[in-house]
């Protein structure tokens, strides 16, 4: 998409040193083209197969010129050597006419739709597809607009059924699932922006995450789906745990961003076995509570839940790894600071456990500690929800407000779940660091940033510390378990956090 020809050829080269296959030029981007020589250097220099693209203004592009100049642009392109040109249903079979017999033996025209507006039912895309064949396109191009994530089901339904090489894209950041599938469905290309600024049409991602992030070329019509549902969801760093650990034992799957608007429409819609499971994050976790078949009995307590797995009947079954992860990470530390025997009862067993916040993470934390043989005490800012949570724990409840002041004995534990000291207030912090010396081990939920005000305070005033990465990391391990029956590489997951969280 570079405004000059120069800067087109050094983008070339970027595509090809990432990985690309084929190397598209927006001809409407340069901005004073002179078809002959322009399209010479830019073909003939490509390190890449090219397909050319002059998109114009009434089909989302730049050109706003005379038609018949456009058309004769694209078939220079052709003469000179492209291998694809990409020319809009409005004009392709006039086009397609104008080239009949002319065409170079390895050439291929694209024909393409664009609707930024929706994605119509399967009929109306039937119908379209139909529409562009009979222009004689040699691949077919649709690509519609998303405004539900199930949008993309329709697009999939298409590409796996069309007869003829089929490209179908769904836009928007809820159609992201169209264009890293598309070899699952058997997609003929997809589209990668060269940085995420560079994007030629909206959701596009960039050729460096398709190919390292997301693992693109392993990616096959056996490939079970996995990912993470929420709303927002893209700046989860699961997508990089998980892939990196499902290509290291070289598992046939792929993880990726999921952005539900609607649970059940979700699952209704991607009930096929081959969409494996999910994580599940906020504002889910408790919606899609009701759409499951089996709840692990703890989760079901708790009442939330965040790893879904779909069983070999087809059901879906609900675990809460949350808690397991913060509850074994807080256990690992009491441990080493205990020197107790890892095989022994619980170093839980018997302490006073202060769980700060009644929300879902509140919730993992107060049962796990219970389960483990702790006295519950759980803090919140309204006094009935706190109230609420520890009655169904066994435990006591008061007010954050009381925290302060609340010390019956020394070497408790605490644990934050509330969002008090994260980004972008990091100068926070639930609890004055006075109280804090009354604590043999301080928790927080939150990682970001991975070093709250209260973990900082709490190291200075003597206490052990676990860190949110802690809950992440391990409730991750425990999905990893869940979705494929092995153990996780746990060690990969930790370099890659601490390299990218």
């Amino acid at each position: 998409m570079g405004t000059t020809v120069d800067q087109m050829l050094i983008e070339m080269r970027k595509a090809k040193e990432i990985g690309s296959d084929i190397v598209e030029i927006r001809l409407d981007c340069l901005r004073n083209f002179n078809p002959r020589p322009d399209l010479e250097v830019l073909i003939k220099r490509s390190p890449l197969p090219t397909l050319v693209t002059y998109r114009p203004i009434w089909e989302g592009g730049q050109y706003e010129g005379d038609e018949t100049k456009r058309q004769d642009a694209l078939r220079l392109a052709m003469e000179l050597g492209a291998d694809y040109i990409d020319v809009e249903l409005e004009v392709a079979h006039d086009f397609n006419n104008s080239i009949y017999g002319k065409k170079p033996e390895n050439f291929k025209v694209i024909v393409s739709s664009h609707n930024f507006h929706n994605t119509p039912s399967s009929e109306a895309i039937g119908n379209l597809v139909a529409r562009i064949q009979a222009t004689g396109a040699d691949i077919v191009k649709i690509a519609t607009t998303a405004l539900d994530i199930t949008d993309c089901a329709r697009i999939f339904q298409i590409m796996v059924h069309s007869q003829v090489p089929t490209i179908g894209i769904v836009m928007g950041e809820r159609g992201l699932i169209s264009r890293l599938l598309s070899p699952k469905f058997g997609g003929y290309l997809t589209y990668g922006a060269l940085e995420a600024g560079a994007i030629s049409a909206p959701g596009q991602p960039t050729a460096k995450d398709l190919l390292d992030l997301y693992n693109f070329r392993l990616i096959g019509p056996d490939t079970r789906v996995y990912g993470i549902i929420g709303k927002p969801v893209g700046h989860s760093k699961s997508p990089l745990l998980f892939n990196a650990a499902f290509k290291s034992v070289g598992l046939d799957a792929v993880y990726v961003h999921f952005l539900v608007d609607d649970v059940k429409k979700f699952f209704d819609t991607y009930s096929s076995s081959d969409w494996a499971g999910c994580s599940c994050t906020i504002p889910h976790k408790e919606a899609a509570l009701k759409c499951m078949n089996e709840i692990d009995p703890i989760a079901k307590k708790i009442g939330a839940i965040n790893n879904i797995v779909r069983r070999s009947d087809g059901g879906l079954m609900a675990f809460n790894t949350d808690y397991i992860g913060a509850i074994a990470g807080i256990e690992d530390q009491l441990r080493g600071l205990n020197g107790t025997n890892p095989a022994a009862d619980s170093p839980l067993a018997g302490k006073l456990f202060v769980v700060l916040g009644a929300g879902g993470a509140g919730k993992s934390l107060a049962y796990g500690a219970a389960q483990k043989g702790a006295r519950v005490v759980v803090a919140n800012r309204t006094y009935e929800r706190a109230k609420e949570l520890a009655d169904k724990v066994g435990g006591q409840a008061m007010t954050l407000a009381e925290v302060d002041n609340f010390h019956p004995e020394e070497g408790m534990v605490l644990a934050n779940t509330t969002s008090v000291g994260m980004k972008p207030k990091i100068d926070e912090t639930p609890i004055s660091k006075q109280s804090l010396k009354h604590y043999c081990l301080v928790f927080d939920a939150i990682y970001t940033p991975k070093e709250t005000r209260l973990l900082r305070e709490a190291r200075e005033t003597g206490a052990t510390i676990v860190y949110g990465t802690e809950m992440l990391i391990r409730q991750g391990f425990e999905q990893y378990k869940n979705f494929t029956g092995l153990p996780a590489p746990e060690e990969l997951f930790r370099q890659l956090m601490e390299k990218h969280a």
